[in-house]
């Protein structure tokens, strides 16, 4: 009786290990069509990852058949605006979508979000303790501490354009160019053109009257300011790319970082500095040119001319350092050598 026991158990051992094994295949099989499903159910292509799907994924037999960029999340941090979580966020999801718009039913490469509060496990997994994290699992990962390749976070500032460089890099796939939305939806377009149709008039009268803001200098004067300040700071740069003032340190994190060492990018505090700087110099020589030459006075006019001219050495010698800083490029004085 024994005997027989043993010989049905042993039956029953070997009938459930090749469902188990044909269980297991089948799994493996049908992860790729859902991570497909699960994306194209997104907007932007970016996949909500769960601690039941990561371990899906990484039960899945090495190497997988694609690989897949995690961005770390935090919905309790998203008020510090030191790590601009939400920005990179939103520039994680114009990732996805440009690559989407770019390589239409290329399934080589996922993009996730996970949420530190729904996932602390996979958080651990991949011993994630500050943010911003951003991280790129390869097929053949399988500890995730060591195998998955981190993107270094003073790069993330350069937003959704340095992450495609970094998966282009580590990846071997294209990205293609990023797909941004416009300034001005075409909605807004309509009412502005529609409101201008309607004030065109009014607007025309006020002109061929010359009662207008417009027939002021003193306008003109603070627009051509503003407008100088605008191209020396980089603030085009800024907007368009969505630069940060600043950042944080990642070796000291109550620390912030307003000067960013290294050609490759640009704070948005440093433009503004470096645009102050030049500007300061621009309105001391339109002062000297168009103001200071109109005094009588002698004195008066050396005094205020060496003055300004001690100002904007001084201005321009902080622009050079910087920029030695910043690039590592020096700037030498030139002298004829008549004058040796």
């Amino acid at each position: 009786m024994a005997i027989s026991k043993t010989l049905t158990l042993i039956a029953i051992l070997l009938v459930l290990v090749p469902i188990n094994h044909s269980f297991s295949s089948s799994s493996d099989e049908d992860l790729l069509p859902e991570l497909i499903n699960l994306r194209s159910q997104s907007p932007t292509g970016v996949i909500h990852l769960s601690d039941h799907l990561l371990r899906r994924i990484l039960s899945a037999k090495s190497p997988r058949p694609f690989s897949f960029l995690i961005f770390f999340d935090a919905k309790q941090l998203h008020s510090k605006p030191e790590l601009s979580l939400p920005t990179l966020k939103n520039e994680f999801s114009l990732l996805s979508s440009s690559f989407l718009a770019n390589n239409p039913g290329n399934n080589k490469l996922f993009y996730f979000t996970i949420e530190f509060g729904d996932s602390q496990a996979s958080f651990a997994l991949f011993g994630v303790n500050s943010l911003p994290h951003l991280r790129l699992v390869p097929p053949s990962a399988t500890d995730m501490k060591k195998d998955s390749i981190q993107m270094d976070g003073s790069d993330l500032a350069r937003l959704a354009e340095s992450m495609a460089e970094f998966v282009e890099a580590k990846t071997k796939l294209t990205v293609g160019p990023i797909h941004r939305p416009p300034m001005i939806s075409k909605k807004q377009m309509a009412v502005i053109i529609a409101a201008g149709l309607v004030l065109s008039p009014f607007l025309v009268k006020r002109v061929l009257s010359g009662g207008t803001l417009l027939h002021d200098k003193h306008v003109w004067m603070a627009g051509s300011i503003f407008v100088y300040f605008f191209s020396v700071s980089g603030a085009m740069h800024n907007i368009i790319r969505k630069m940060p003032m600043f950042m944080m340190d990642r070796e000291d994190p109550g620390k912030l970082v307003f000067f960013y060492q290294g050609s490759g990018m640009q704070l948005g505090a440093e433009g503004f500095a470096v645009g102050f700087l030049y500007t300061i110099v621009g309105l001391l020589l339109a002062f000297m040119t168009n103001v200071l030459v109109r005094l009588k006075s002698r004195t008066v006019q050396r005094v205020v001319m060496l003055f300004a001219l001690f100002v904007s050495f001084w201005a321009v010698k902080k622009v050079i350092q910087l920029d030695n800083w910043k690039t590592g490029y020096g700037i030498h004085a030139y002298w004829p050598s008549s004058w040796k």
